[in-house]
């Protein structure tokens, strides 16, 4: 079995075009893996495969690879950076050990780095960081450090420093080492030399120094003594310990610059995935939970080989031999040929064939252990968040949870034909992107398609379009309404009927009232002696819970209510859990109009960039949509706006921010939170509703 301590499974994520795809590009090249570096604006870099990251420059999915530098076998997933692809950020943080957060060296800490960065907060997953691009105009490596420290609240430490800014940067001093590598102009990564740092850096370069020696001490009280009393510096060696337990511990980021695109810093970003980043083996092991309740358990998938096999499906993606089921093995061996547990179906399947996945080509495996991220060709029925594990211990793995969507778009098939297709070809990409959900509206029979926002509507569209030649017709994005109640409301309601035979009866006294935004939907019962028997507490909860889908004013799914049961009646023969039931959906209908129900709409988290010159003109447009301005910071080369908006105001926006700005200006925006609708929106939202009812 392969060494563990030699395994890197990392990801590289950042904000949209920071460079993360051309940044992989690099390190495949310097690795061996490719031997011609593809670009992303030819549409040719390795891990962006689809026809339509190709054609639009951006990722969409993540894309898996393997490579090796210094003996190390790493695993590296190249994710998205739009903000509606979230959910691949997400998914493939859950399964890695580490991650290199790539920034970009103008844009600094962008919205989208900021989400991602939280994701990775919230996985404990430890991170370098790669401050790129720092040729570029208004390139600053010292203000993007600040605003890691200032934004994201983090800890970075400087590990290289940037030899010239913009068009005249050649390299990186390694502040470590206190050596300076020097780039020459033939682009080629391997073309630089070893030097001595420039005369007029010596000083900074002692002082990053010193500053990051005791950082690192600080991890070891022992060496720290020692070189506070003694002054003797611990060795390279000890040093590197010491960066390497700080980062694991998320105390500090190991932070380095560069250009990937020009082949400047990369090989120093390699060197620090192994230096610094953990192995499986070193990072907390994945706890198991319950099947039923979802709560851990207190045991965990202890990374070895020696124990069960388990491993948690992350991503599955349709290709032209069948479904791949990206695993991510936690512990065990996985043999071709074996059988293995689905826990969360209950049902087994046979591996058939396993492979290595290097972007979208592939190489075939007989046999796979704890550590491995690889594919399953052909498995039937498993999900994303699909716990995989030996039939003779069962278990489950921490399941993922992912956002809802915030936009939808009716869709109809142009002919006949399509019809069947198209529900085939929805089927696999719902398997394939748990953010990406459809329903059918039973009045009118269309075809919903619910998804994160309007690029990430447009590519699925696009991939019914080309990949499974459906054609459609596409109705206007909808915005995701719901409904609450603004005051506490005490009622009774009872349900009679008696005509002949046995008969139905219910009665409860209850209580609703507003509960905390984001709580969702709480029942409890304060019943005491016996009105109501505890039997029909569950079948009174189904009733209110049933019609929390569907609210009295437009017919949007309702949120945020508490309701509480304090008495009623009951009757002993005609009393059942069914007439329980019917009453409570009888009292919600009754109470929720009296209770002051309100209209929420999906406010939007906005970050503009604009040149200074129009500042005033996009302030005045986010003010007309209803934004509330949150703040406003310069950056190198204009200013950055965030704000608060409501998604109804934001279709399209990109149009109308590039007609402003003459084109340069740039937004990216991702759900926050629900707020009241405003009296006049309310109304139009509601007629609007009523009106499609009534066509219908």
């Amino acid at each position: 079995m392969a060494d563990l301590s030699h395994y890197r499974n990392i990801g590289i994520f950042a904000h949209v075009d920071a460079g993360k795809t051309t940044t992989t590009e690099r390190i495949l090249k310097l690795t061996g893996k490719i031997h011609k570096t593809g670009e992303v604006h030819d549409g040719a870099a390795t891990t962006d495969f689809m026809e339509q990251e190709a054609e639009r420059g951006i990722t969409i999915q993540s894309a898996a690879t393997t490579c090796f530098w210094k003996d190390h076998r790493m695993n590296i997933i190249d994710t998205p950076g739009h903000v509606d692809f979230t959910v691949e950020v997400y998914r493939s943080l859950k399964v890695l050990d580490g991650g290199v957060g790539v920034f970009c060296g103008s844009g600094g800490v962008e919205p989208q780095s900021e989400t991602n960065w939280r994701y990775a907060n919230e996985s404990e997953v430890a991170r370098l960081i790669f401050v790129n691009k720092l040729d570029r105009l208004g390139a600053d490596f010292y203000r993007v450090v600040g605003q890691v420290k200032k934004v994201l609240g983090a800890n970075p430490l400087v590990m290289t420093l940037p030899i010239g800014t913009e068009d005249e940067f050649v390299g990186v001093v390694d502040v470590l080492t206190q050596k300076a590598y020097v780039w020459d102009d033939t682009g080629l990564p391997e073309n630089y030399e070893v030097t001595d740092i420039p005369a007029d850096m010596v000083d900074d370069a002692a002082a990053y120094r010193e500053e990051l020696i005791e950082t690192a001490l600080e991890q070891d009280e022992d060496l720290m003594m020692e070189y506070l009393e003694e002054g003797t510096e611990p060795s390279m060696d000890e040093i590197k310990r010491c960066i390497r337990e700080g980062t694991r511990k998320l105390d500090f980021f190991p932070t380095y610059c560069g250009s990937a695109f020009k082949n400047k810093g990369v090989q120093l970003v390699l060197d620090a995935v192994v230096d610094y980043l953990p192995s499986p083996t070193e990072v907390d092991a994945q706890p198991l939970t319950d099947e039923e309740t979802g709560e851990p358990t207190g045991e965990v998938a202890t990374v070895s080989t020696d124990e069960p096999f388990r491993a948690l499906a992350f991503k599955i993606m349709d290709d032209r031999f069948g479904a791949l089921t990206f695993i991510r093995i936690y512990s065990g061996v996985l043999n071709k040929g074996d059988t293995i547990l689905n826990s969360f179906t209950g049902k087994t399947e046979r591996i058939g064939r396993m492979v290595e996945m290097h972007a979208d080509d592939r190489t075939e495996l007989n046999t796979a252990q704890a550590g491995d991220i690889i594919a399953v060709v052909g498995m039937k029925n498993v999900q994303t968040g699909h716990t995989l594990c030996d039939p003779k211990n069962p278990c489950t793995l921490e399941p993922m949870i992912f956002p809802e969507p915030v936009i939808s778009i009716a869709v109809s098939p142009k002919d006949k034909g399509s019809v069947e297709k198209m529900g085939i070809a929805i089927g696999k990409m719902v398997a394939e992107d748990p953010s990406f959900q459809v329903e059918t509206d039973e009045d009118s029979g269309e075809t919903i398609l619910k998804g994160m926002g309007e690029l990430h509507l447009d590519i699925k569209v696009d991939i019914l379009k080309r990949t499974y030649g459906v054609e459609l017709e596409v109705g206007q994005p909808q915005v995701a309404y719901r409904e609450t109640i603004t005051q506490p409301i005490e009622d009774s309601y009872t349900h009679k009927k008696q005509s002949g035979g046995s008969g139905q009866f219910g009665k409860i006294d209850y209580r609703i009232k507003p509960a905390e935004p984001g709580t969702g939907f709480k029942f409890e019962s304060t019943v005491v002696g016996g009105n109501v028997p505890k039997e029909f507490w569950p079948a009174i909860e189904k009733g209110f819970a049933g019609m929390m889908d569907e609210g009295v004013l437009a017919g949007f799914p309702v949120l945020d209510v508490e309701i509480e049961l304090f008495d009623g009646g009951y009757h002993a023969v005609d009393s059942s859990a069914v007439a329980f039931e019917i009453a409570a959906k009888g009292a919600f209908r009754q109470s929720i109009p009296k209770a002051g129900a309100q209209l929420l709409e999906p406010i939007m988290k906005v970050d503009v960039f604009t040149p200074d010159d129009n500042v005033g003109d996009v302030i005045g447009d986010l003010n007309r949509r209803r934004g509330m301005i949150k703040d406003q910071e310069a950056a190198s080369t204009g200013v950055r706006i965030k704000a608060d908006v409501p998604l109804s105001e934001m279709f399209g926006y990109i149009g109308h921010l590039r007609t402003i700005t003459s084109g340069r200006g740039q937004f990216s925006m991702e759900f926050s939170h629900y707020m009241p609708c405003p009296a006049n929106v309310a109304e139009e939202v509601i007629a609007k509703e009523k009106e499609k009812k009534a066509a219908k």
